[in-house]
């Protein structure tokens, strides 16, 4: 019965990774940039949840639509003027750069929300029983949400215009625009898609820990970087699997080992993965001839 009840609680968590996760492998496969700002969008949306229903008094599925759109538009903010000027640049420069829109987000909270915790409402209060064992509504919303969205993510990527043009951009940008892409829109596009869906992460994540603060979107989004990375970064496919298993592992290490080795098993997963598979999980290894 416990371990049922880990599972589940994995699966919950593990989608909310899993959603963040699927904003780094998408960025990640177009323009090979590791978004470390992409966290940090988790405190951007649940900052203005917080502020649509508390100080807007705006009813909570107008408050949600609000933090999508804001943190859709950040999204594009931050590539346009952050990222496009760098995009001929060496690597490490869009790396320092990123770091440096993380921080610049969180000291902006700071600065406008003071670092005081605040506190959301659950949207879905209540519980259900599965084979036995009692299960917050919450935790089977967060499960089929991140499951229906991941699914429907899959189908835009694969029928879709825009996501054949995503395709096209990850294999060769150059090719793509010759063959009458625009290239700029579509990464404009997927910063936006990513960016939203970190928006749905951060609804769902602040329904089951309520409490809110600038730095919040650090660990959960390195975790969600791991995720990436563990199911083979700039694979869809894998972003999702990688969610799954970290948010399974460290559910199962708070129950039955130690809730302060939570994180030392979950990075020690990832050390193990990449030496046997440095790829990651259902990453493609890519030959470069010298």
């Amino acid at each position: 019965m416990i371990f049922l009840s880990q599972i589940i609680n994995g699966l919950q968590i593990g989608s909310i990774y899993a959603l963040v996760a699927l904003g780094y492998s998408m960025v990640y496969g177009i323009v090979k940039l590791l978004n470390f700002a992409h966290g940090d969008i988790i405190m951007v949306g649940s900052y203005v949840l917080w502020f649509g229903l508390s100080r807007l008094g705006l009813a909570p599925w107008l408050s949600v639509i609000i933090s999508i759109t804001v943190c859709s538009a950040l999204g594009m903010l931050i590539e346009k003027v952050a990222y496009k000027p760098l995009r001929n640049s060496p690597k490490i420069s869009l790396l320092i750069t990123a770091i440096g829109v993380s921080y610049l987000l969180q000291n902006l909270s700071q600065l406008i929300f003071t670092p005081n915790p605040r506190m959301l409402p659950n949207f879905f209060p209540g519980y259900v029983s599965i084979g036995g064992a009692q299960f917050a509504v919450v935790t089977i919303v967060t499960i089929a949400v991140s499951v229906v969205i991941m699914i429907g993510l899959s189908v835009m990527v694969k029928n879709t215009k825009m996501g054949k043009a995503m395709r096209a951009v990850s294999e060769n940008s150059d090719v793509a625009q010759l063959m009458g892409i625009n290239v700029n829109n579509t990464i404009s596009f997927t910063f936006a898609l990513g960016s939203g869906l970190v928006a749905v992460a951060s609804v769902l994540y602040c329904c089951s820990y309520s409490q809110i603060e600038p730095t919040m979107g650090s660990m959960l989004g390195i975790k969600a970087f791991v995720a990436a990375v563990l199911g083979g970064i700039g694979s869809l496919p894998g972003a999702m699997l990688g969610g799954i298993i970290i948010g399974i592992f460290e559910s199962l290490t708070k129950a039955y080992i130690s809730s302060q080795l939570a994180d030392a098993v979950v990075f020690g997963i990832l050390i193990i993965v990449l030496l046997i598979r440095p790829s990651g999980i259902l990453g493609k290894s890519i030959r470069e001839k010298v």
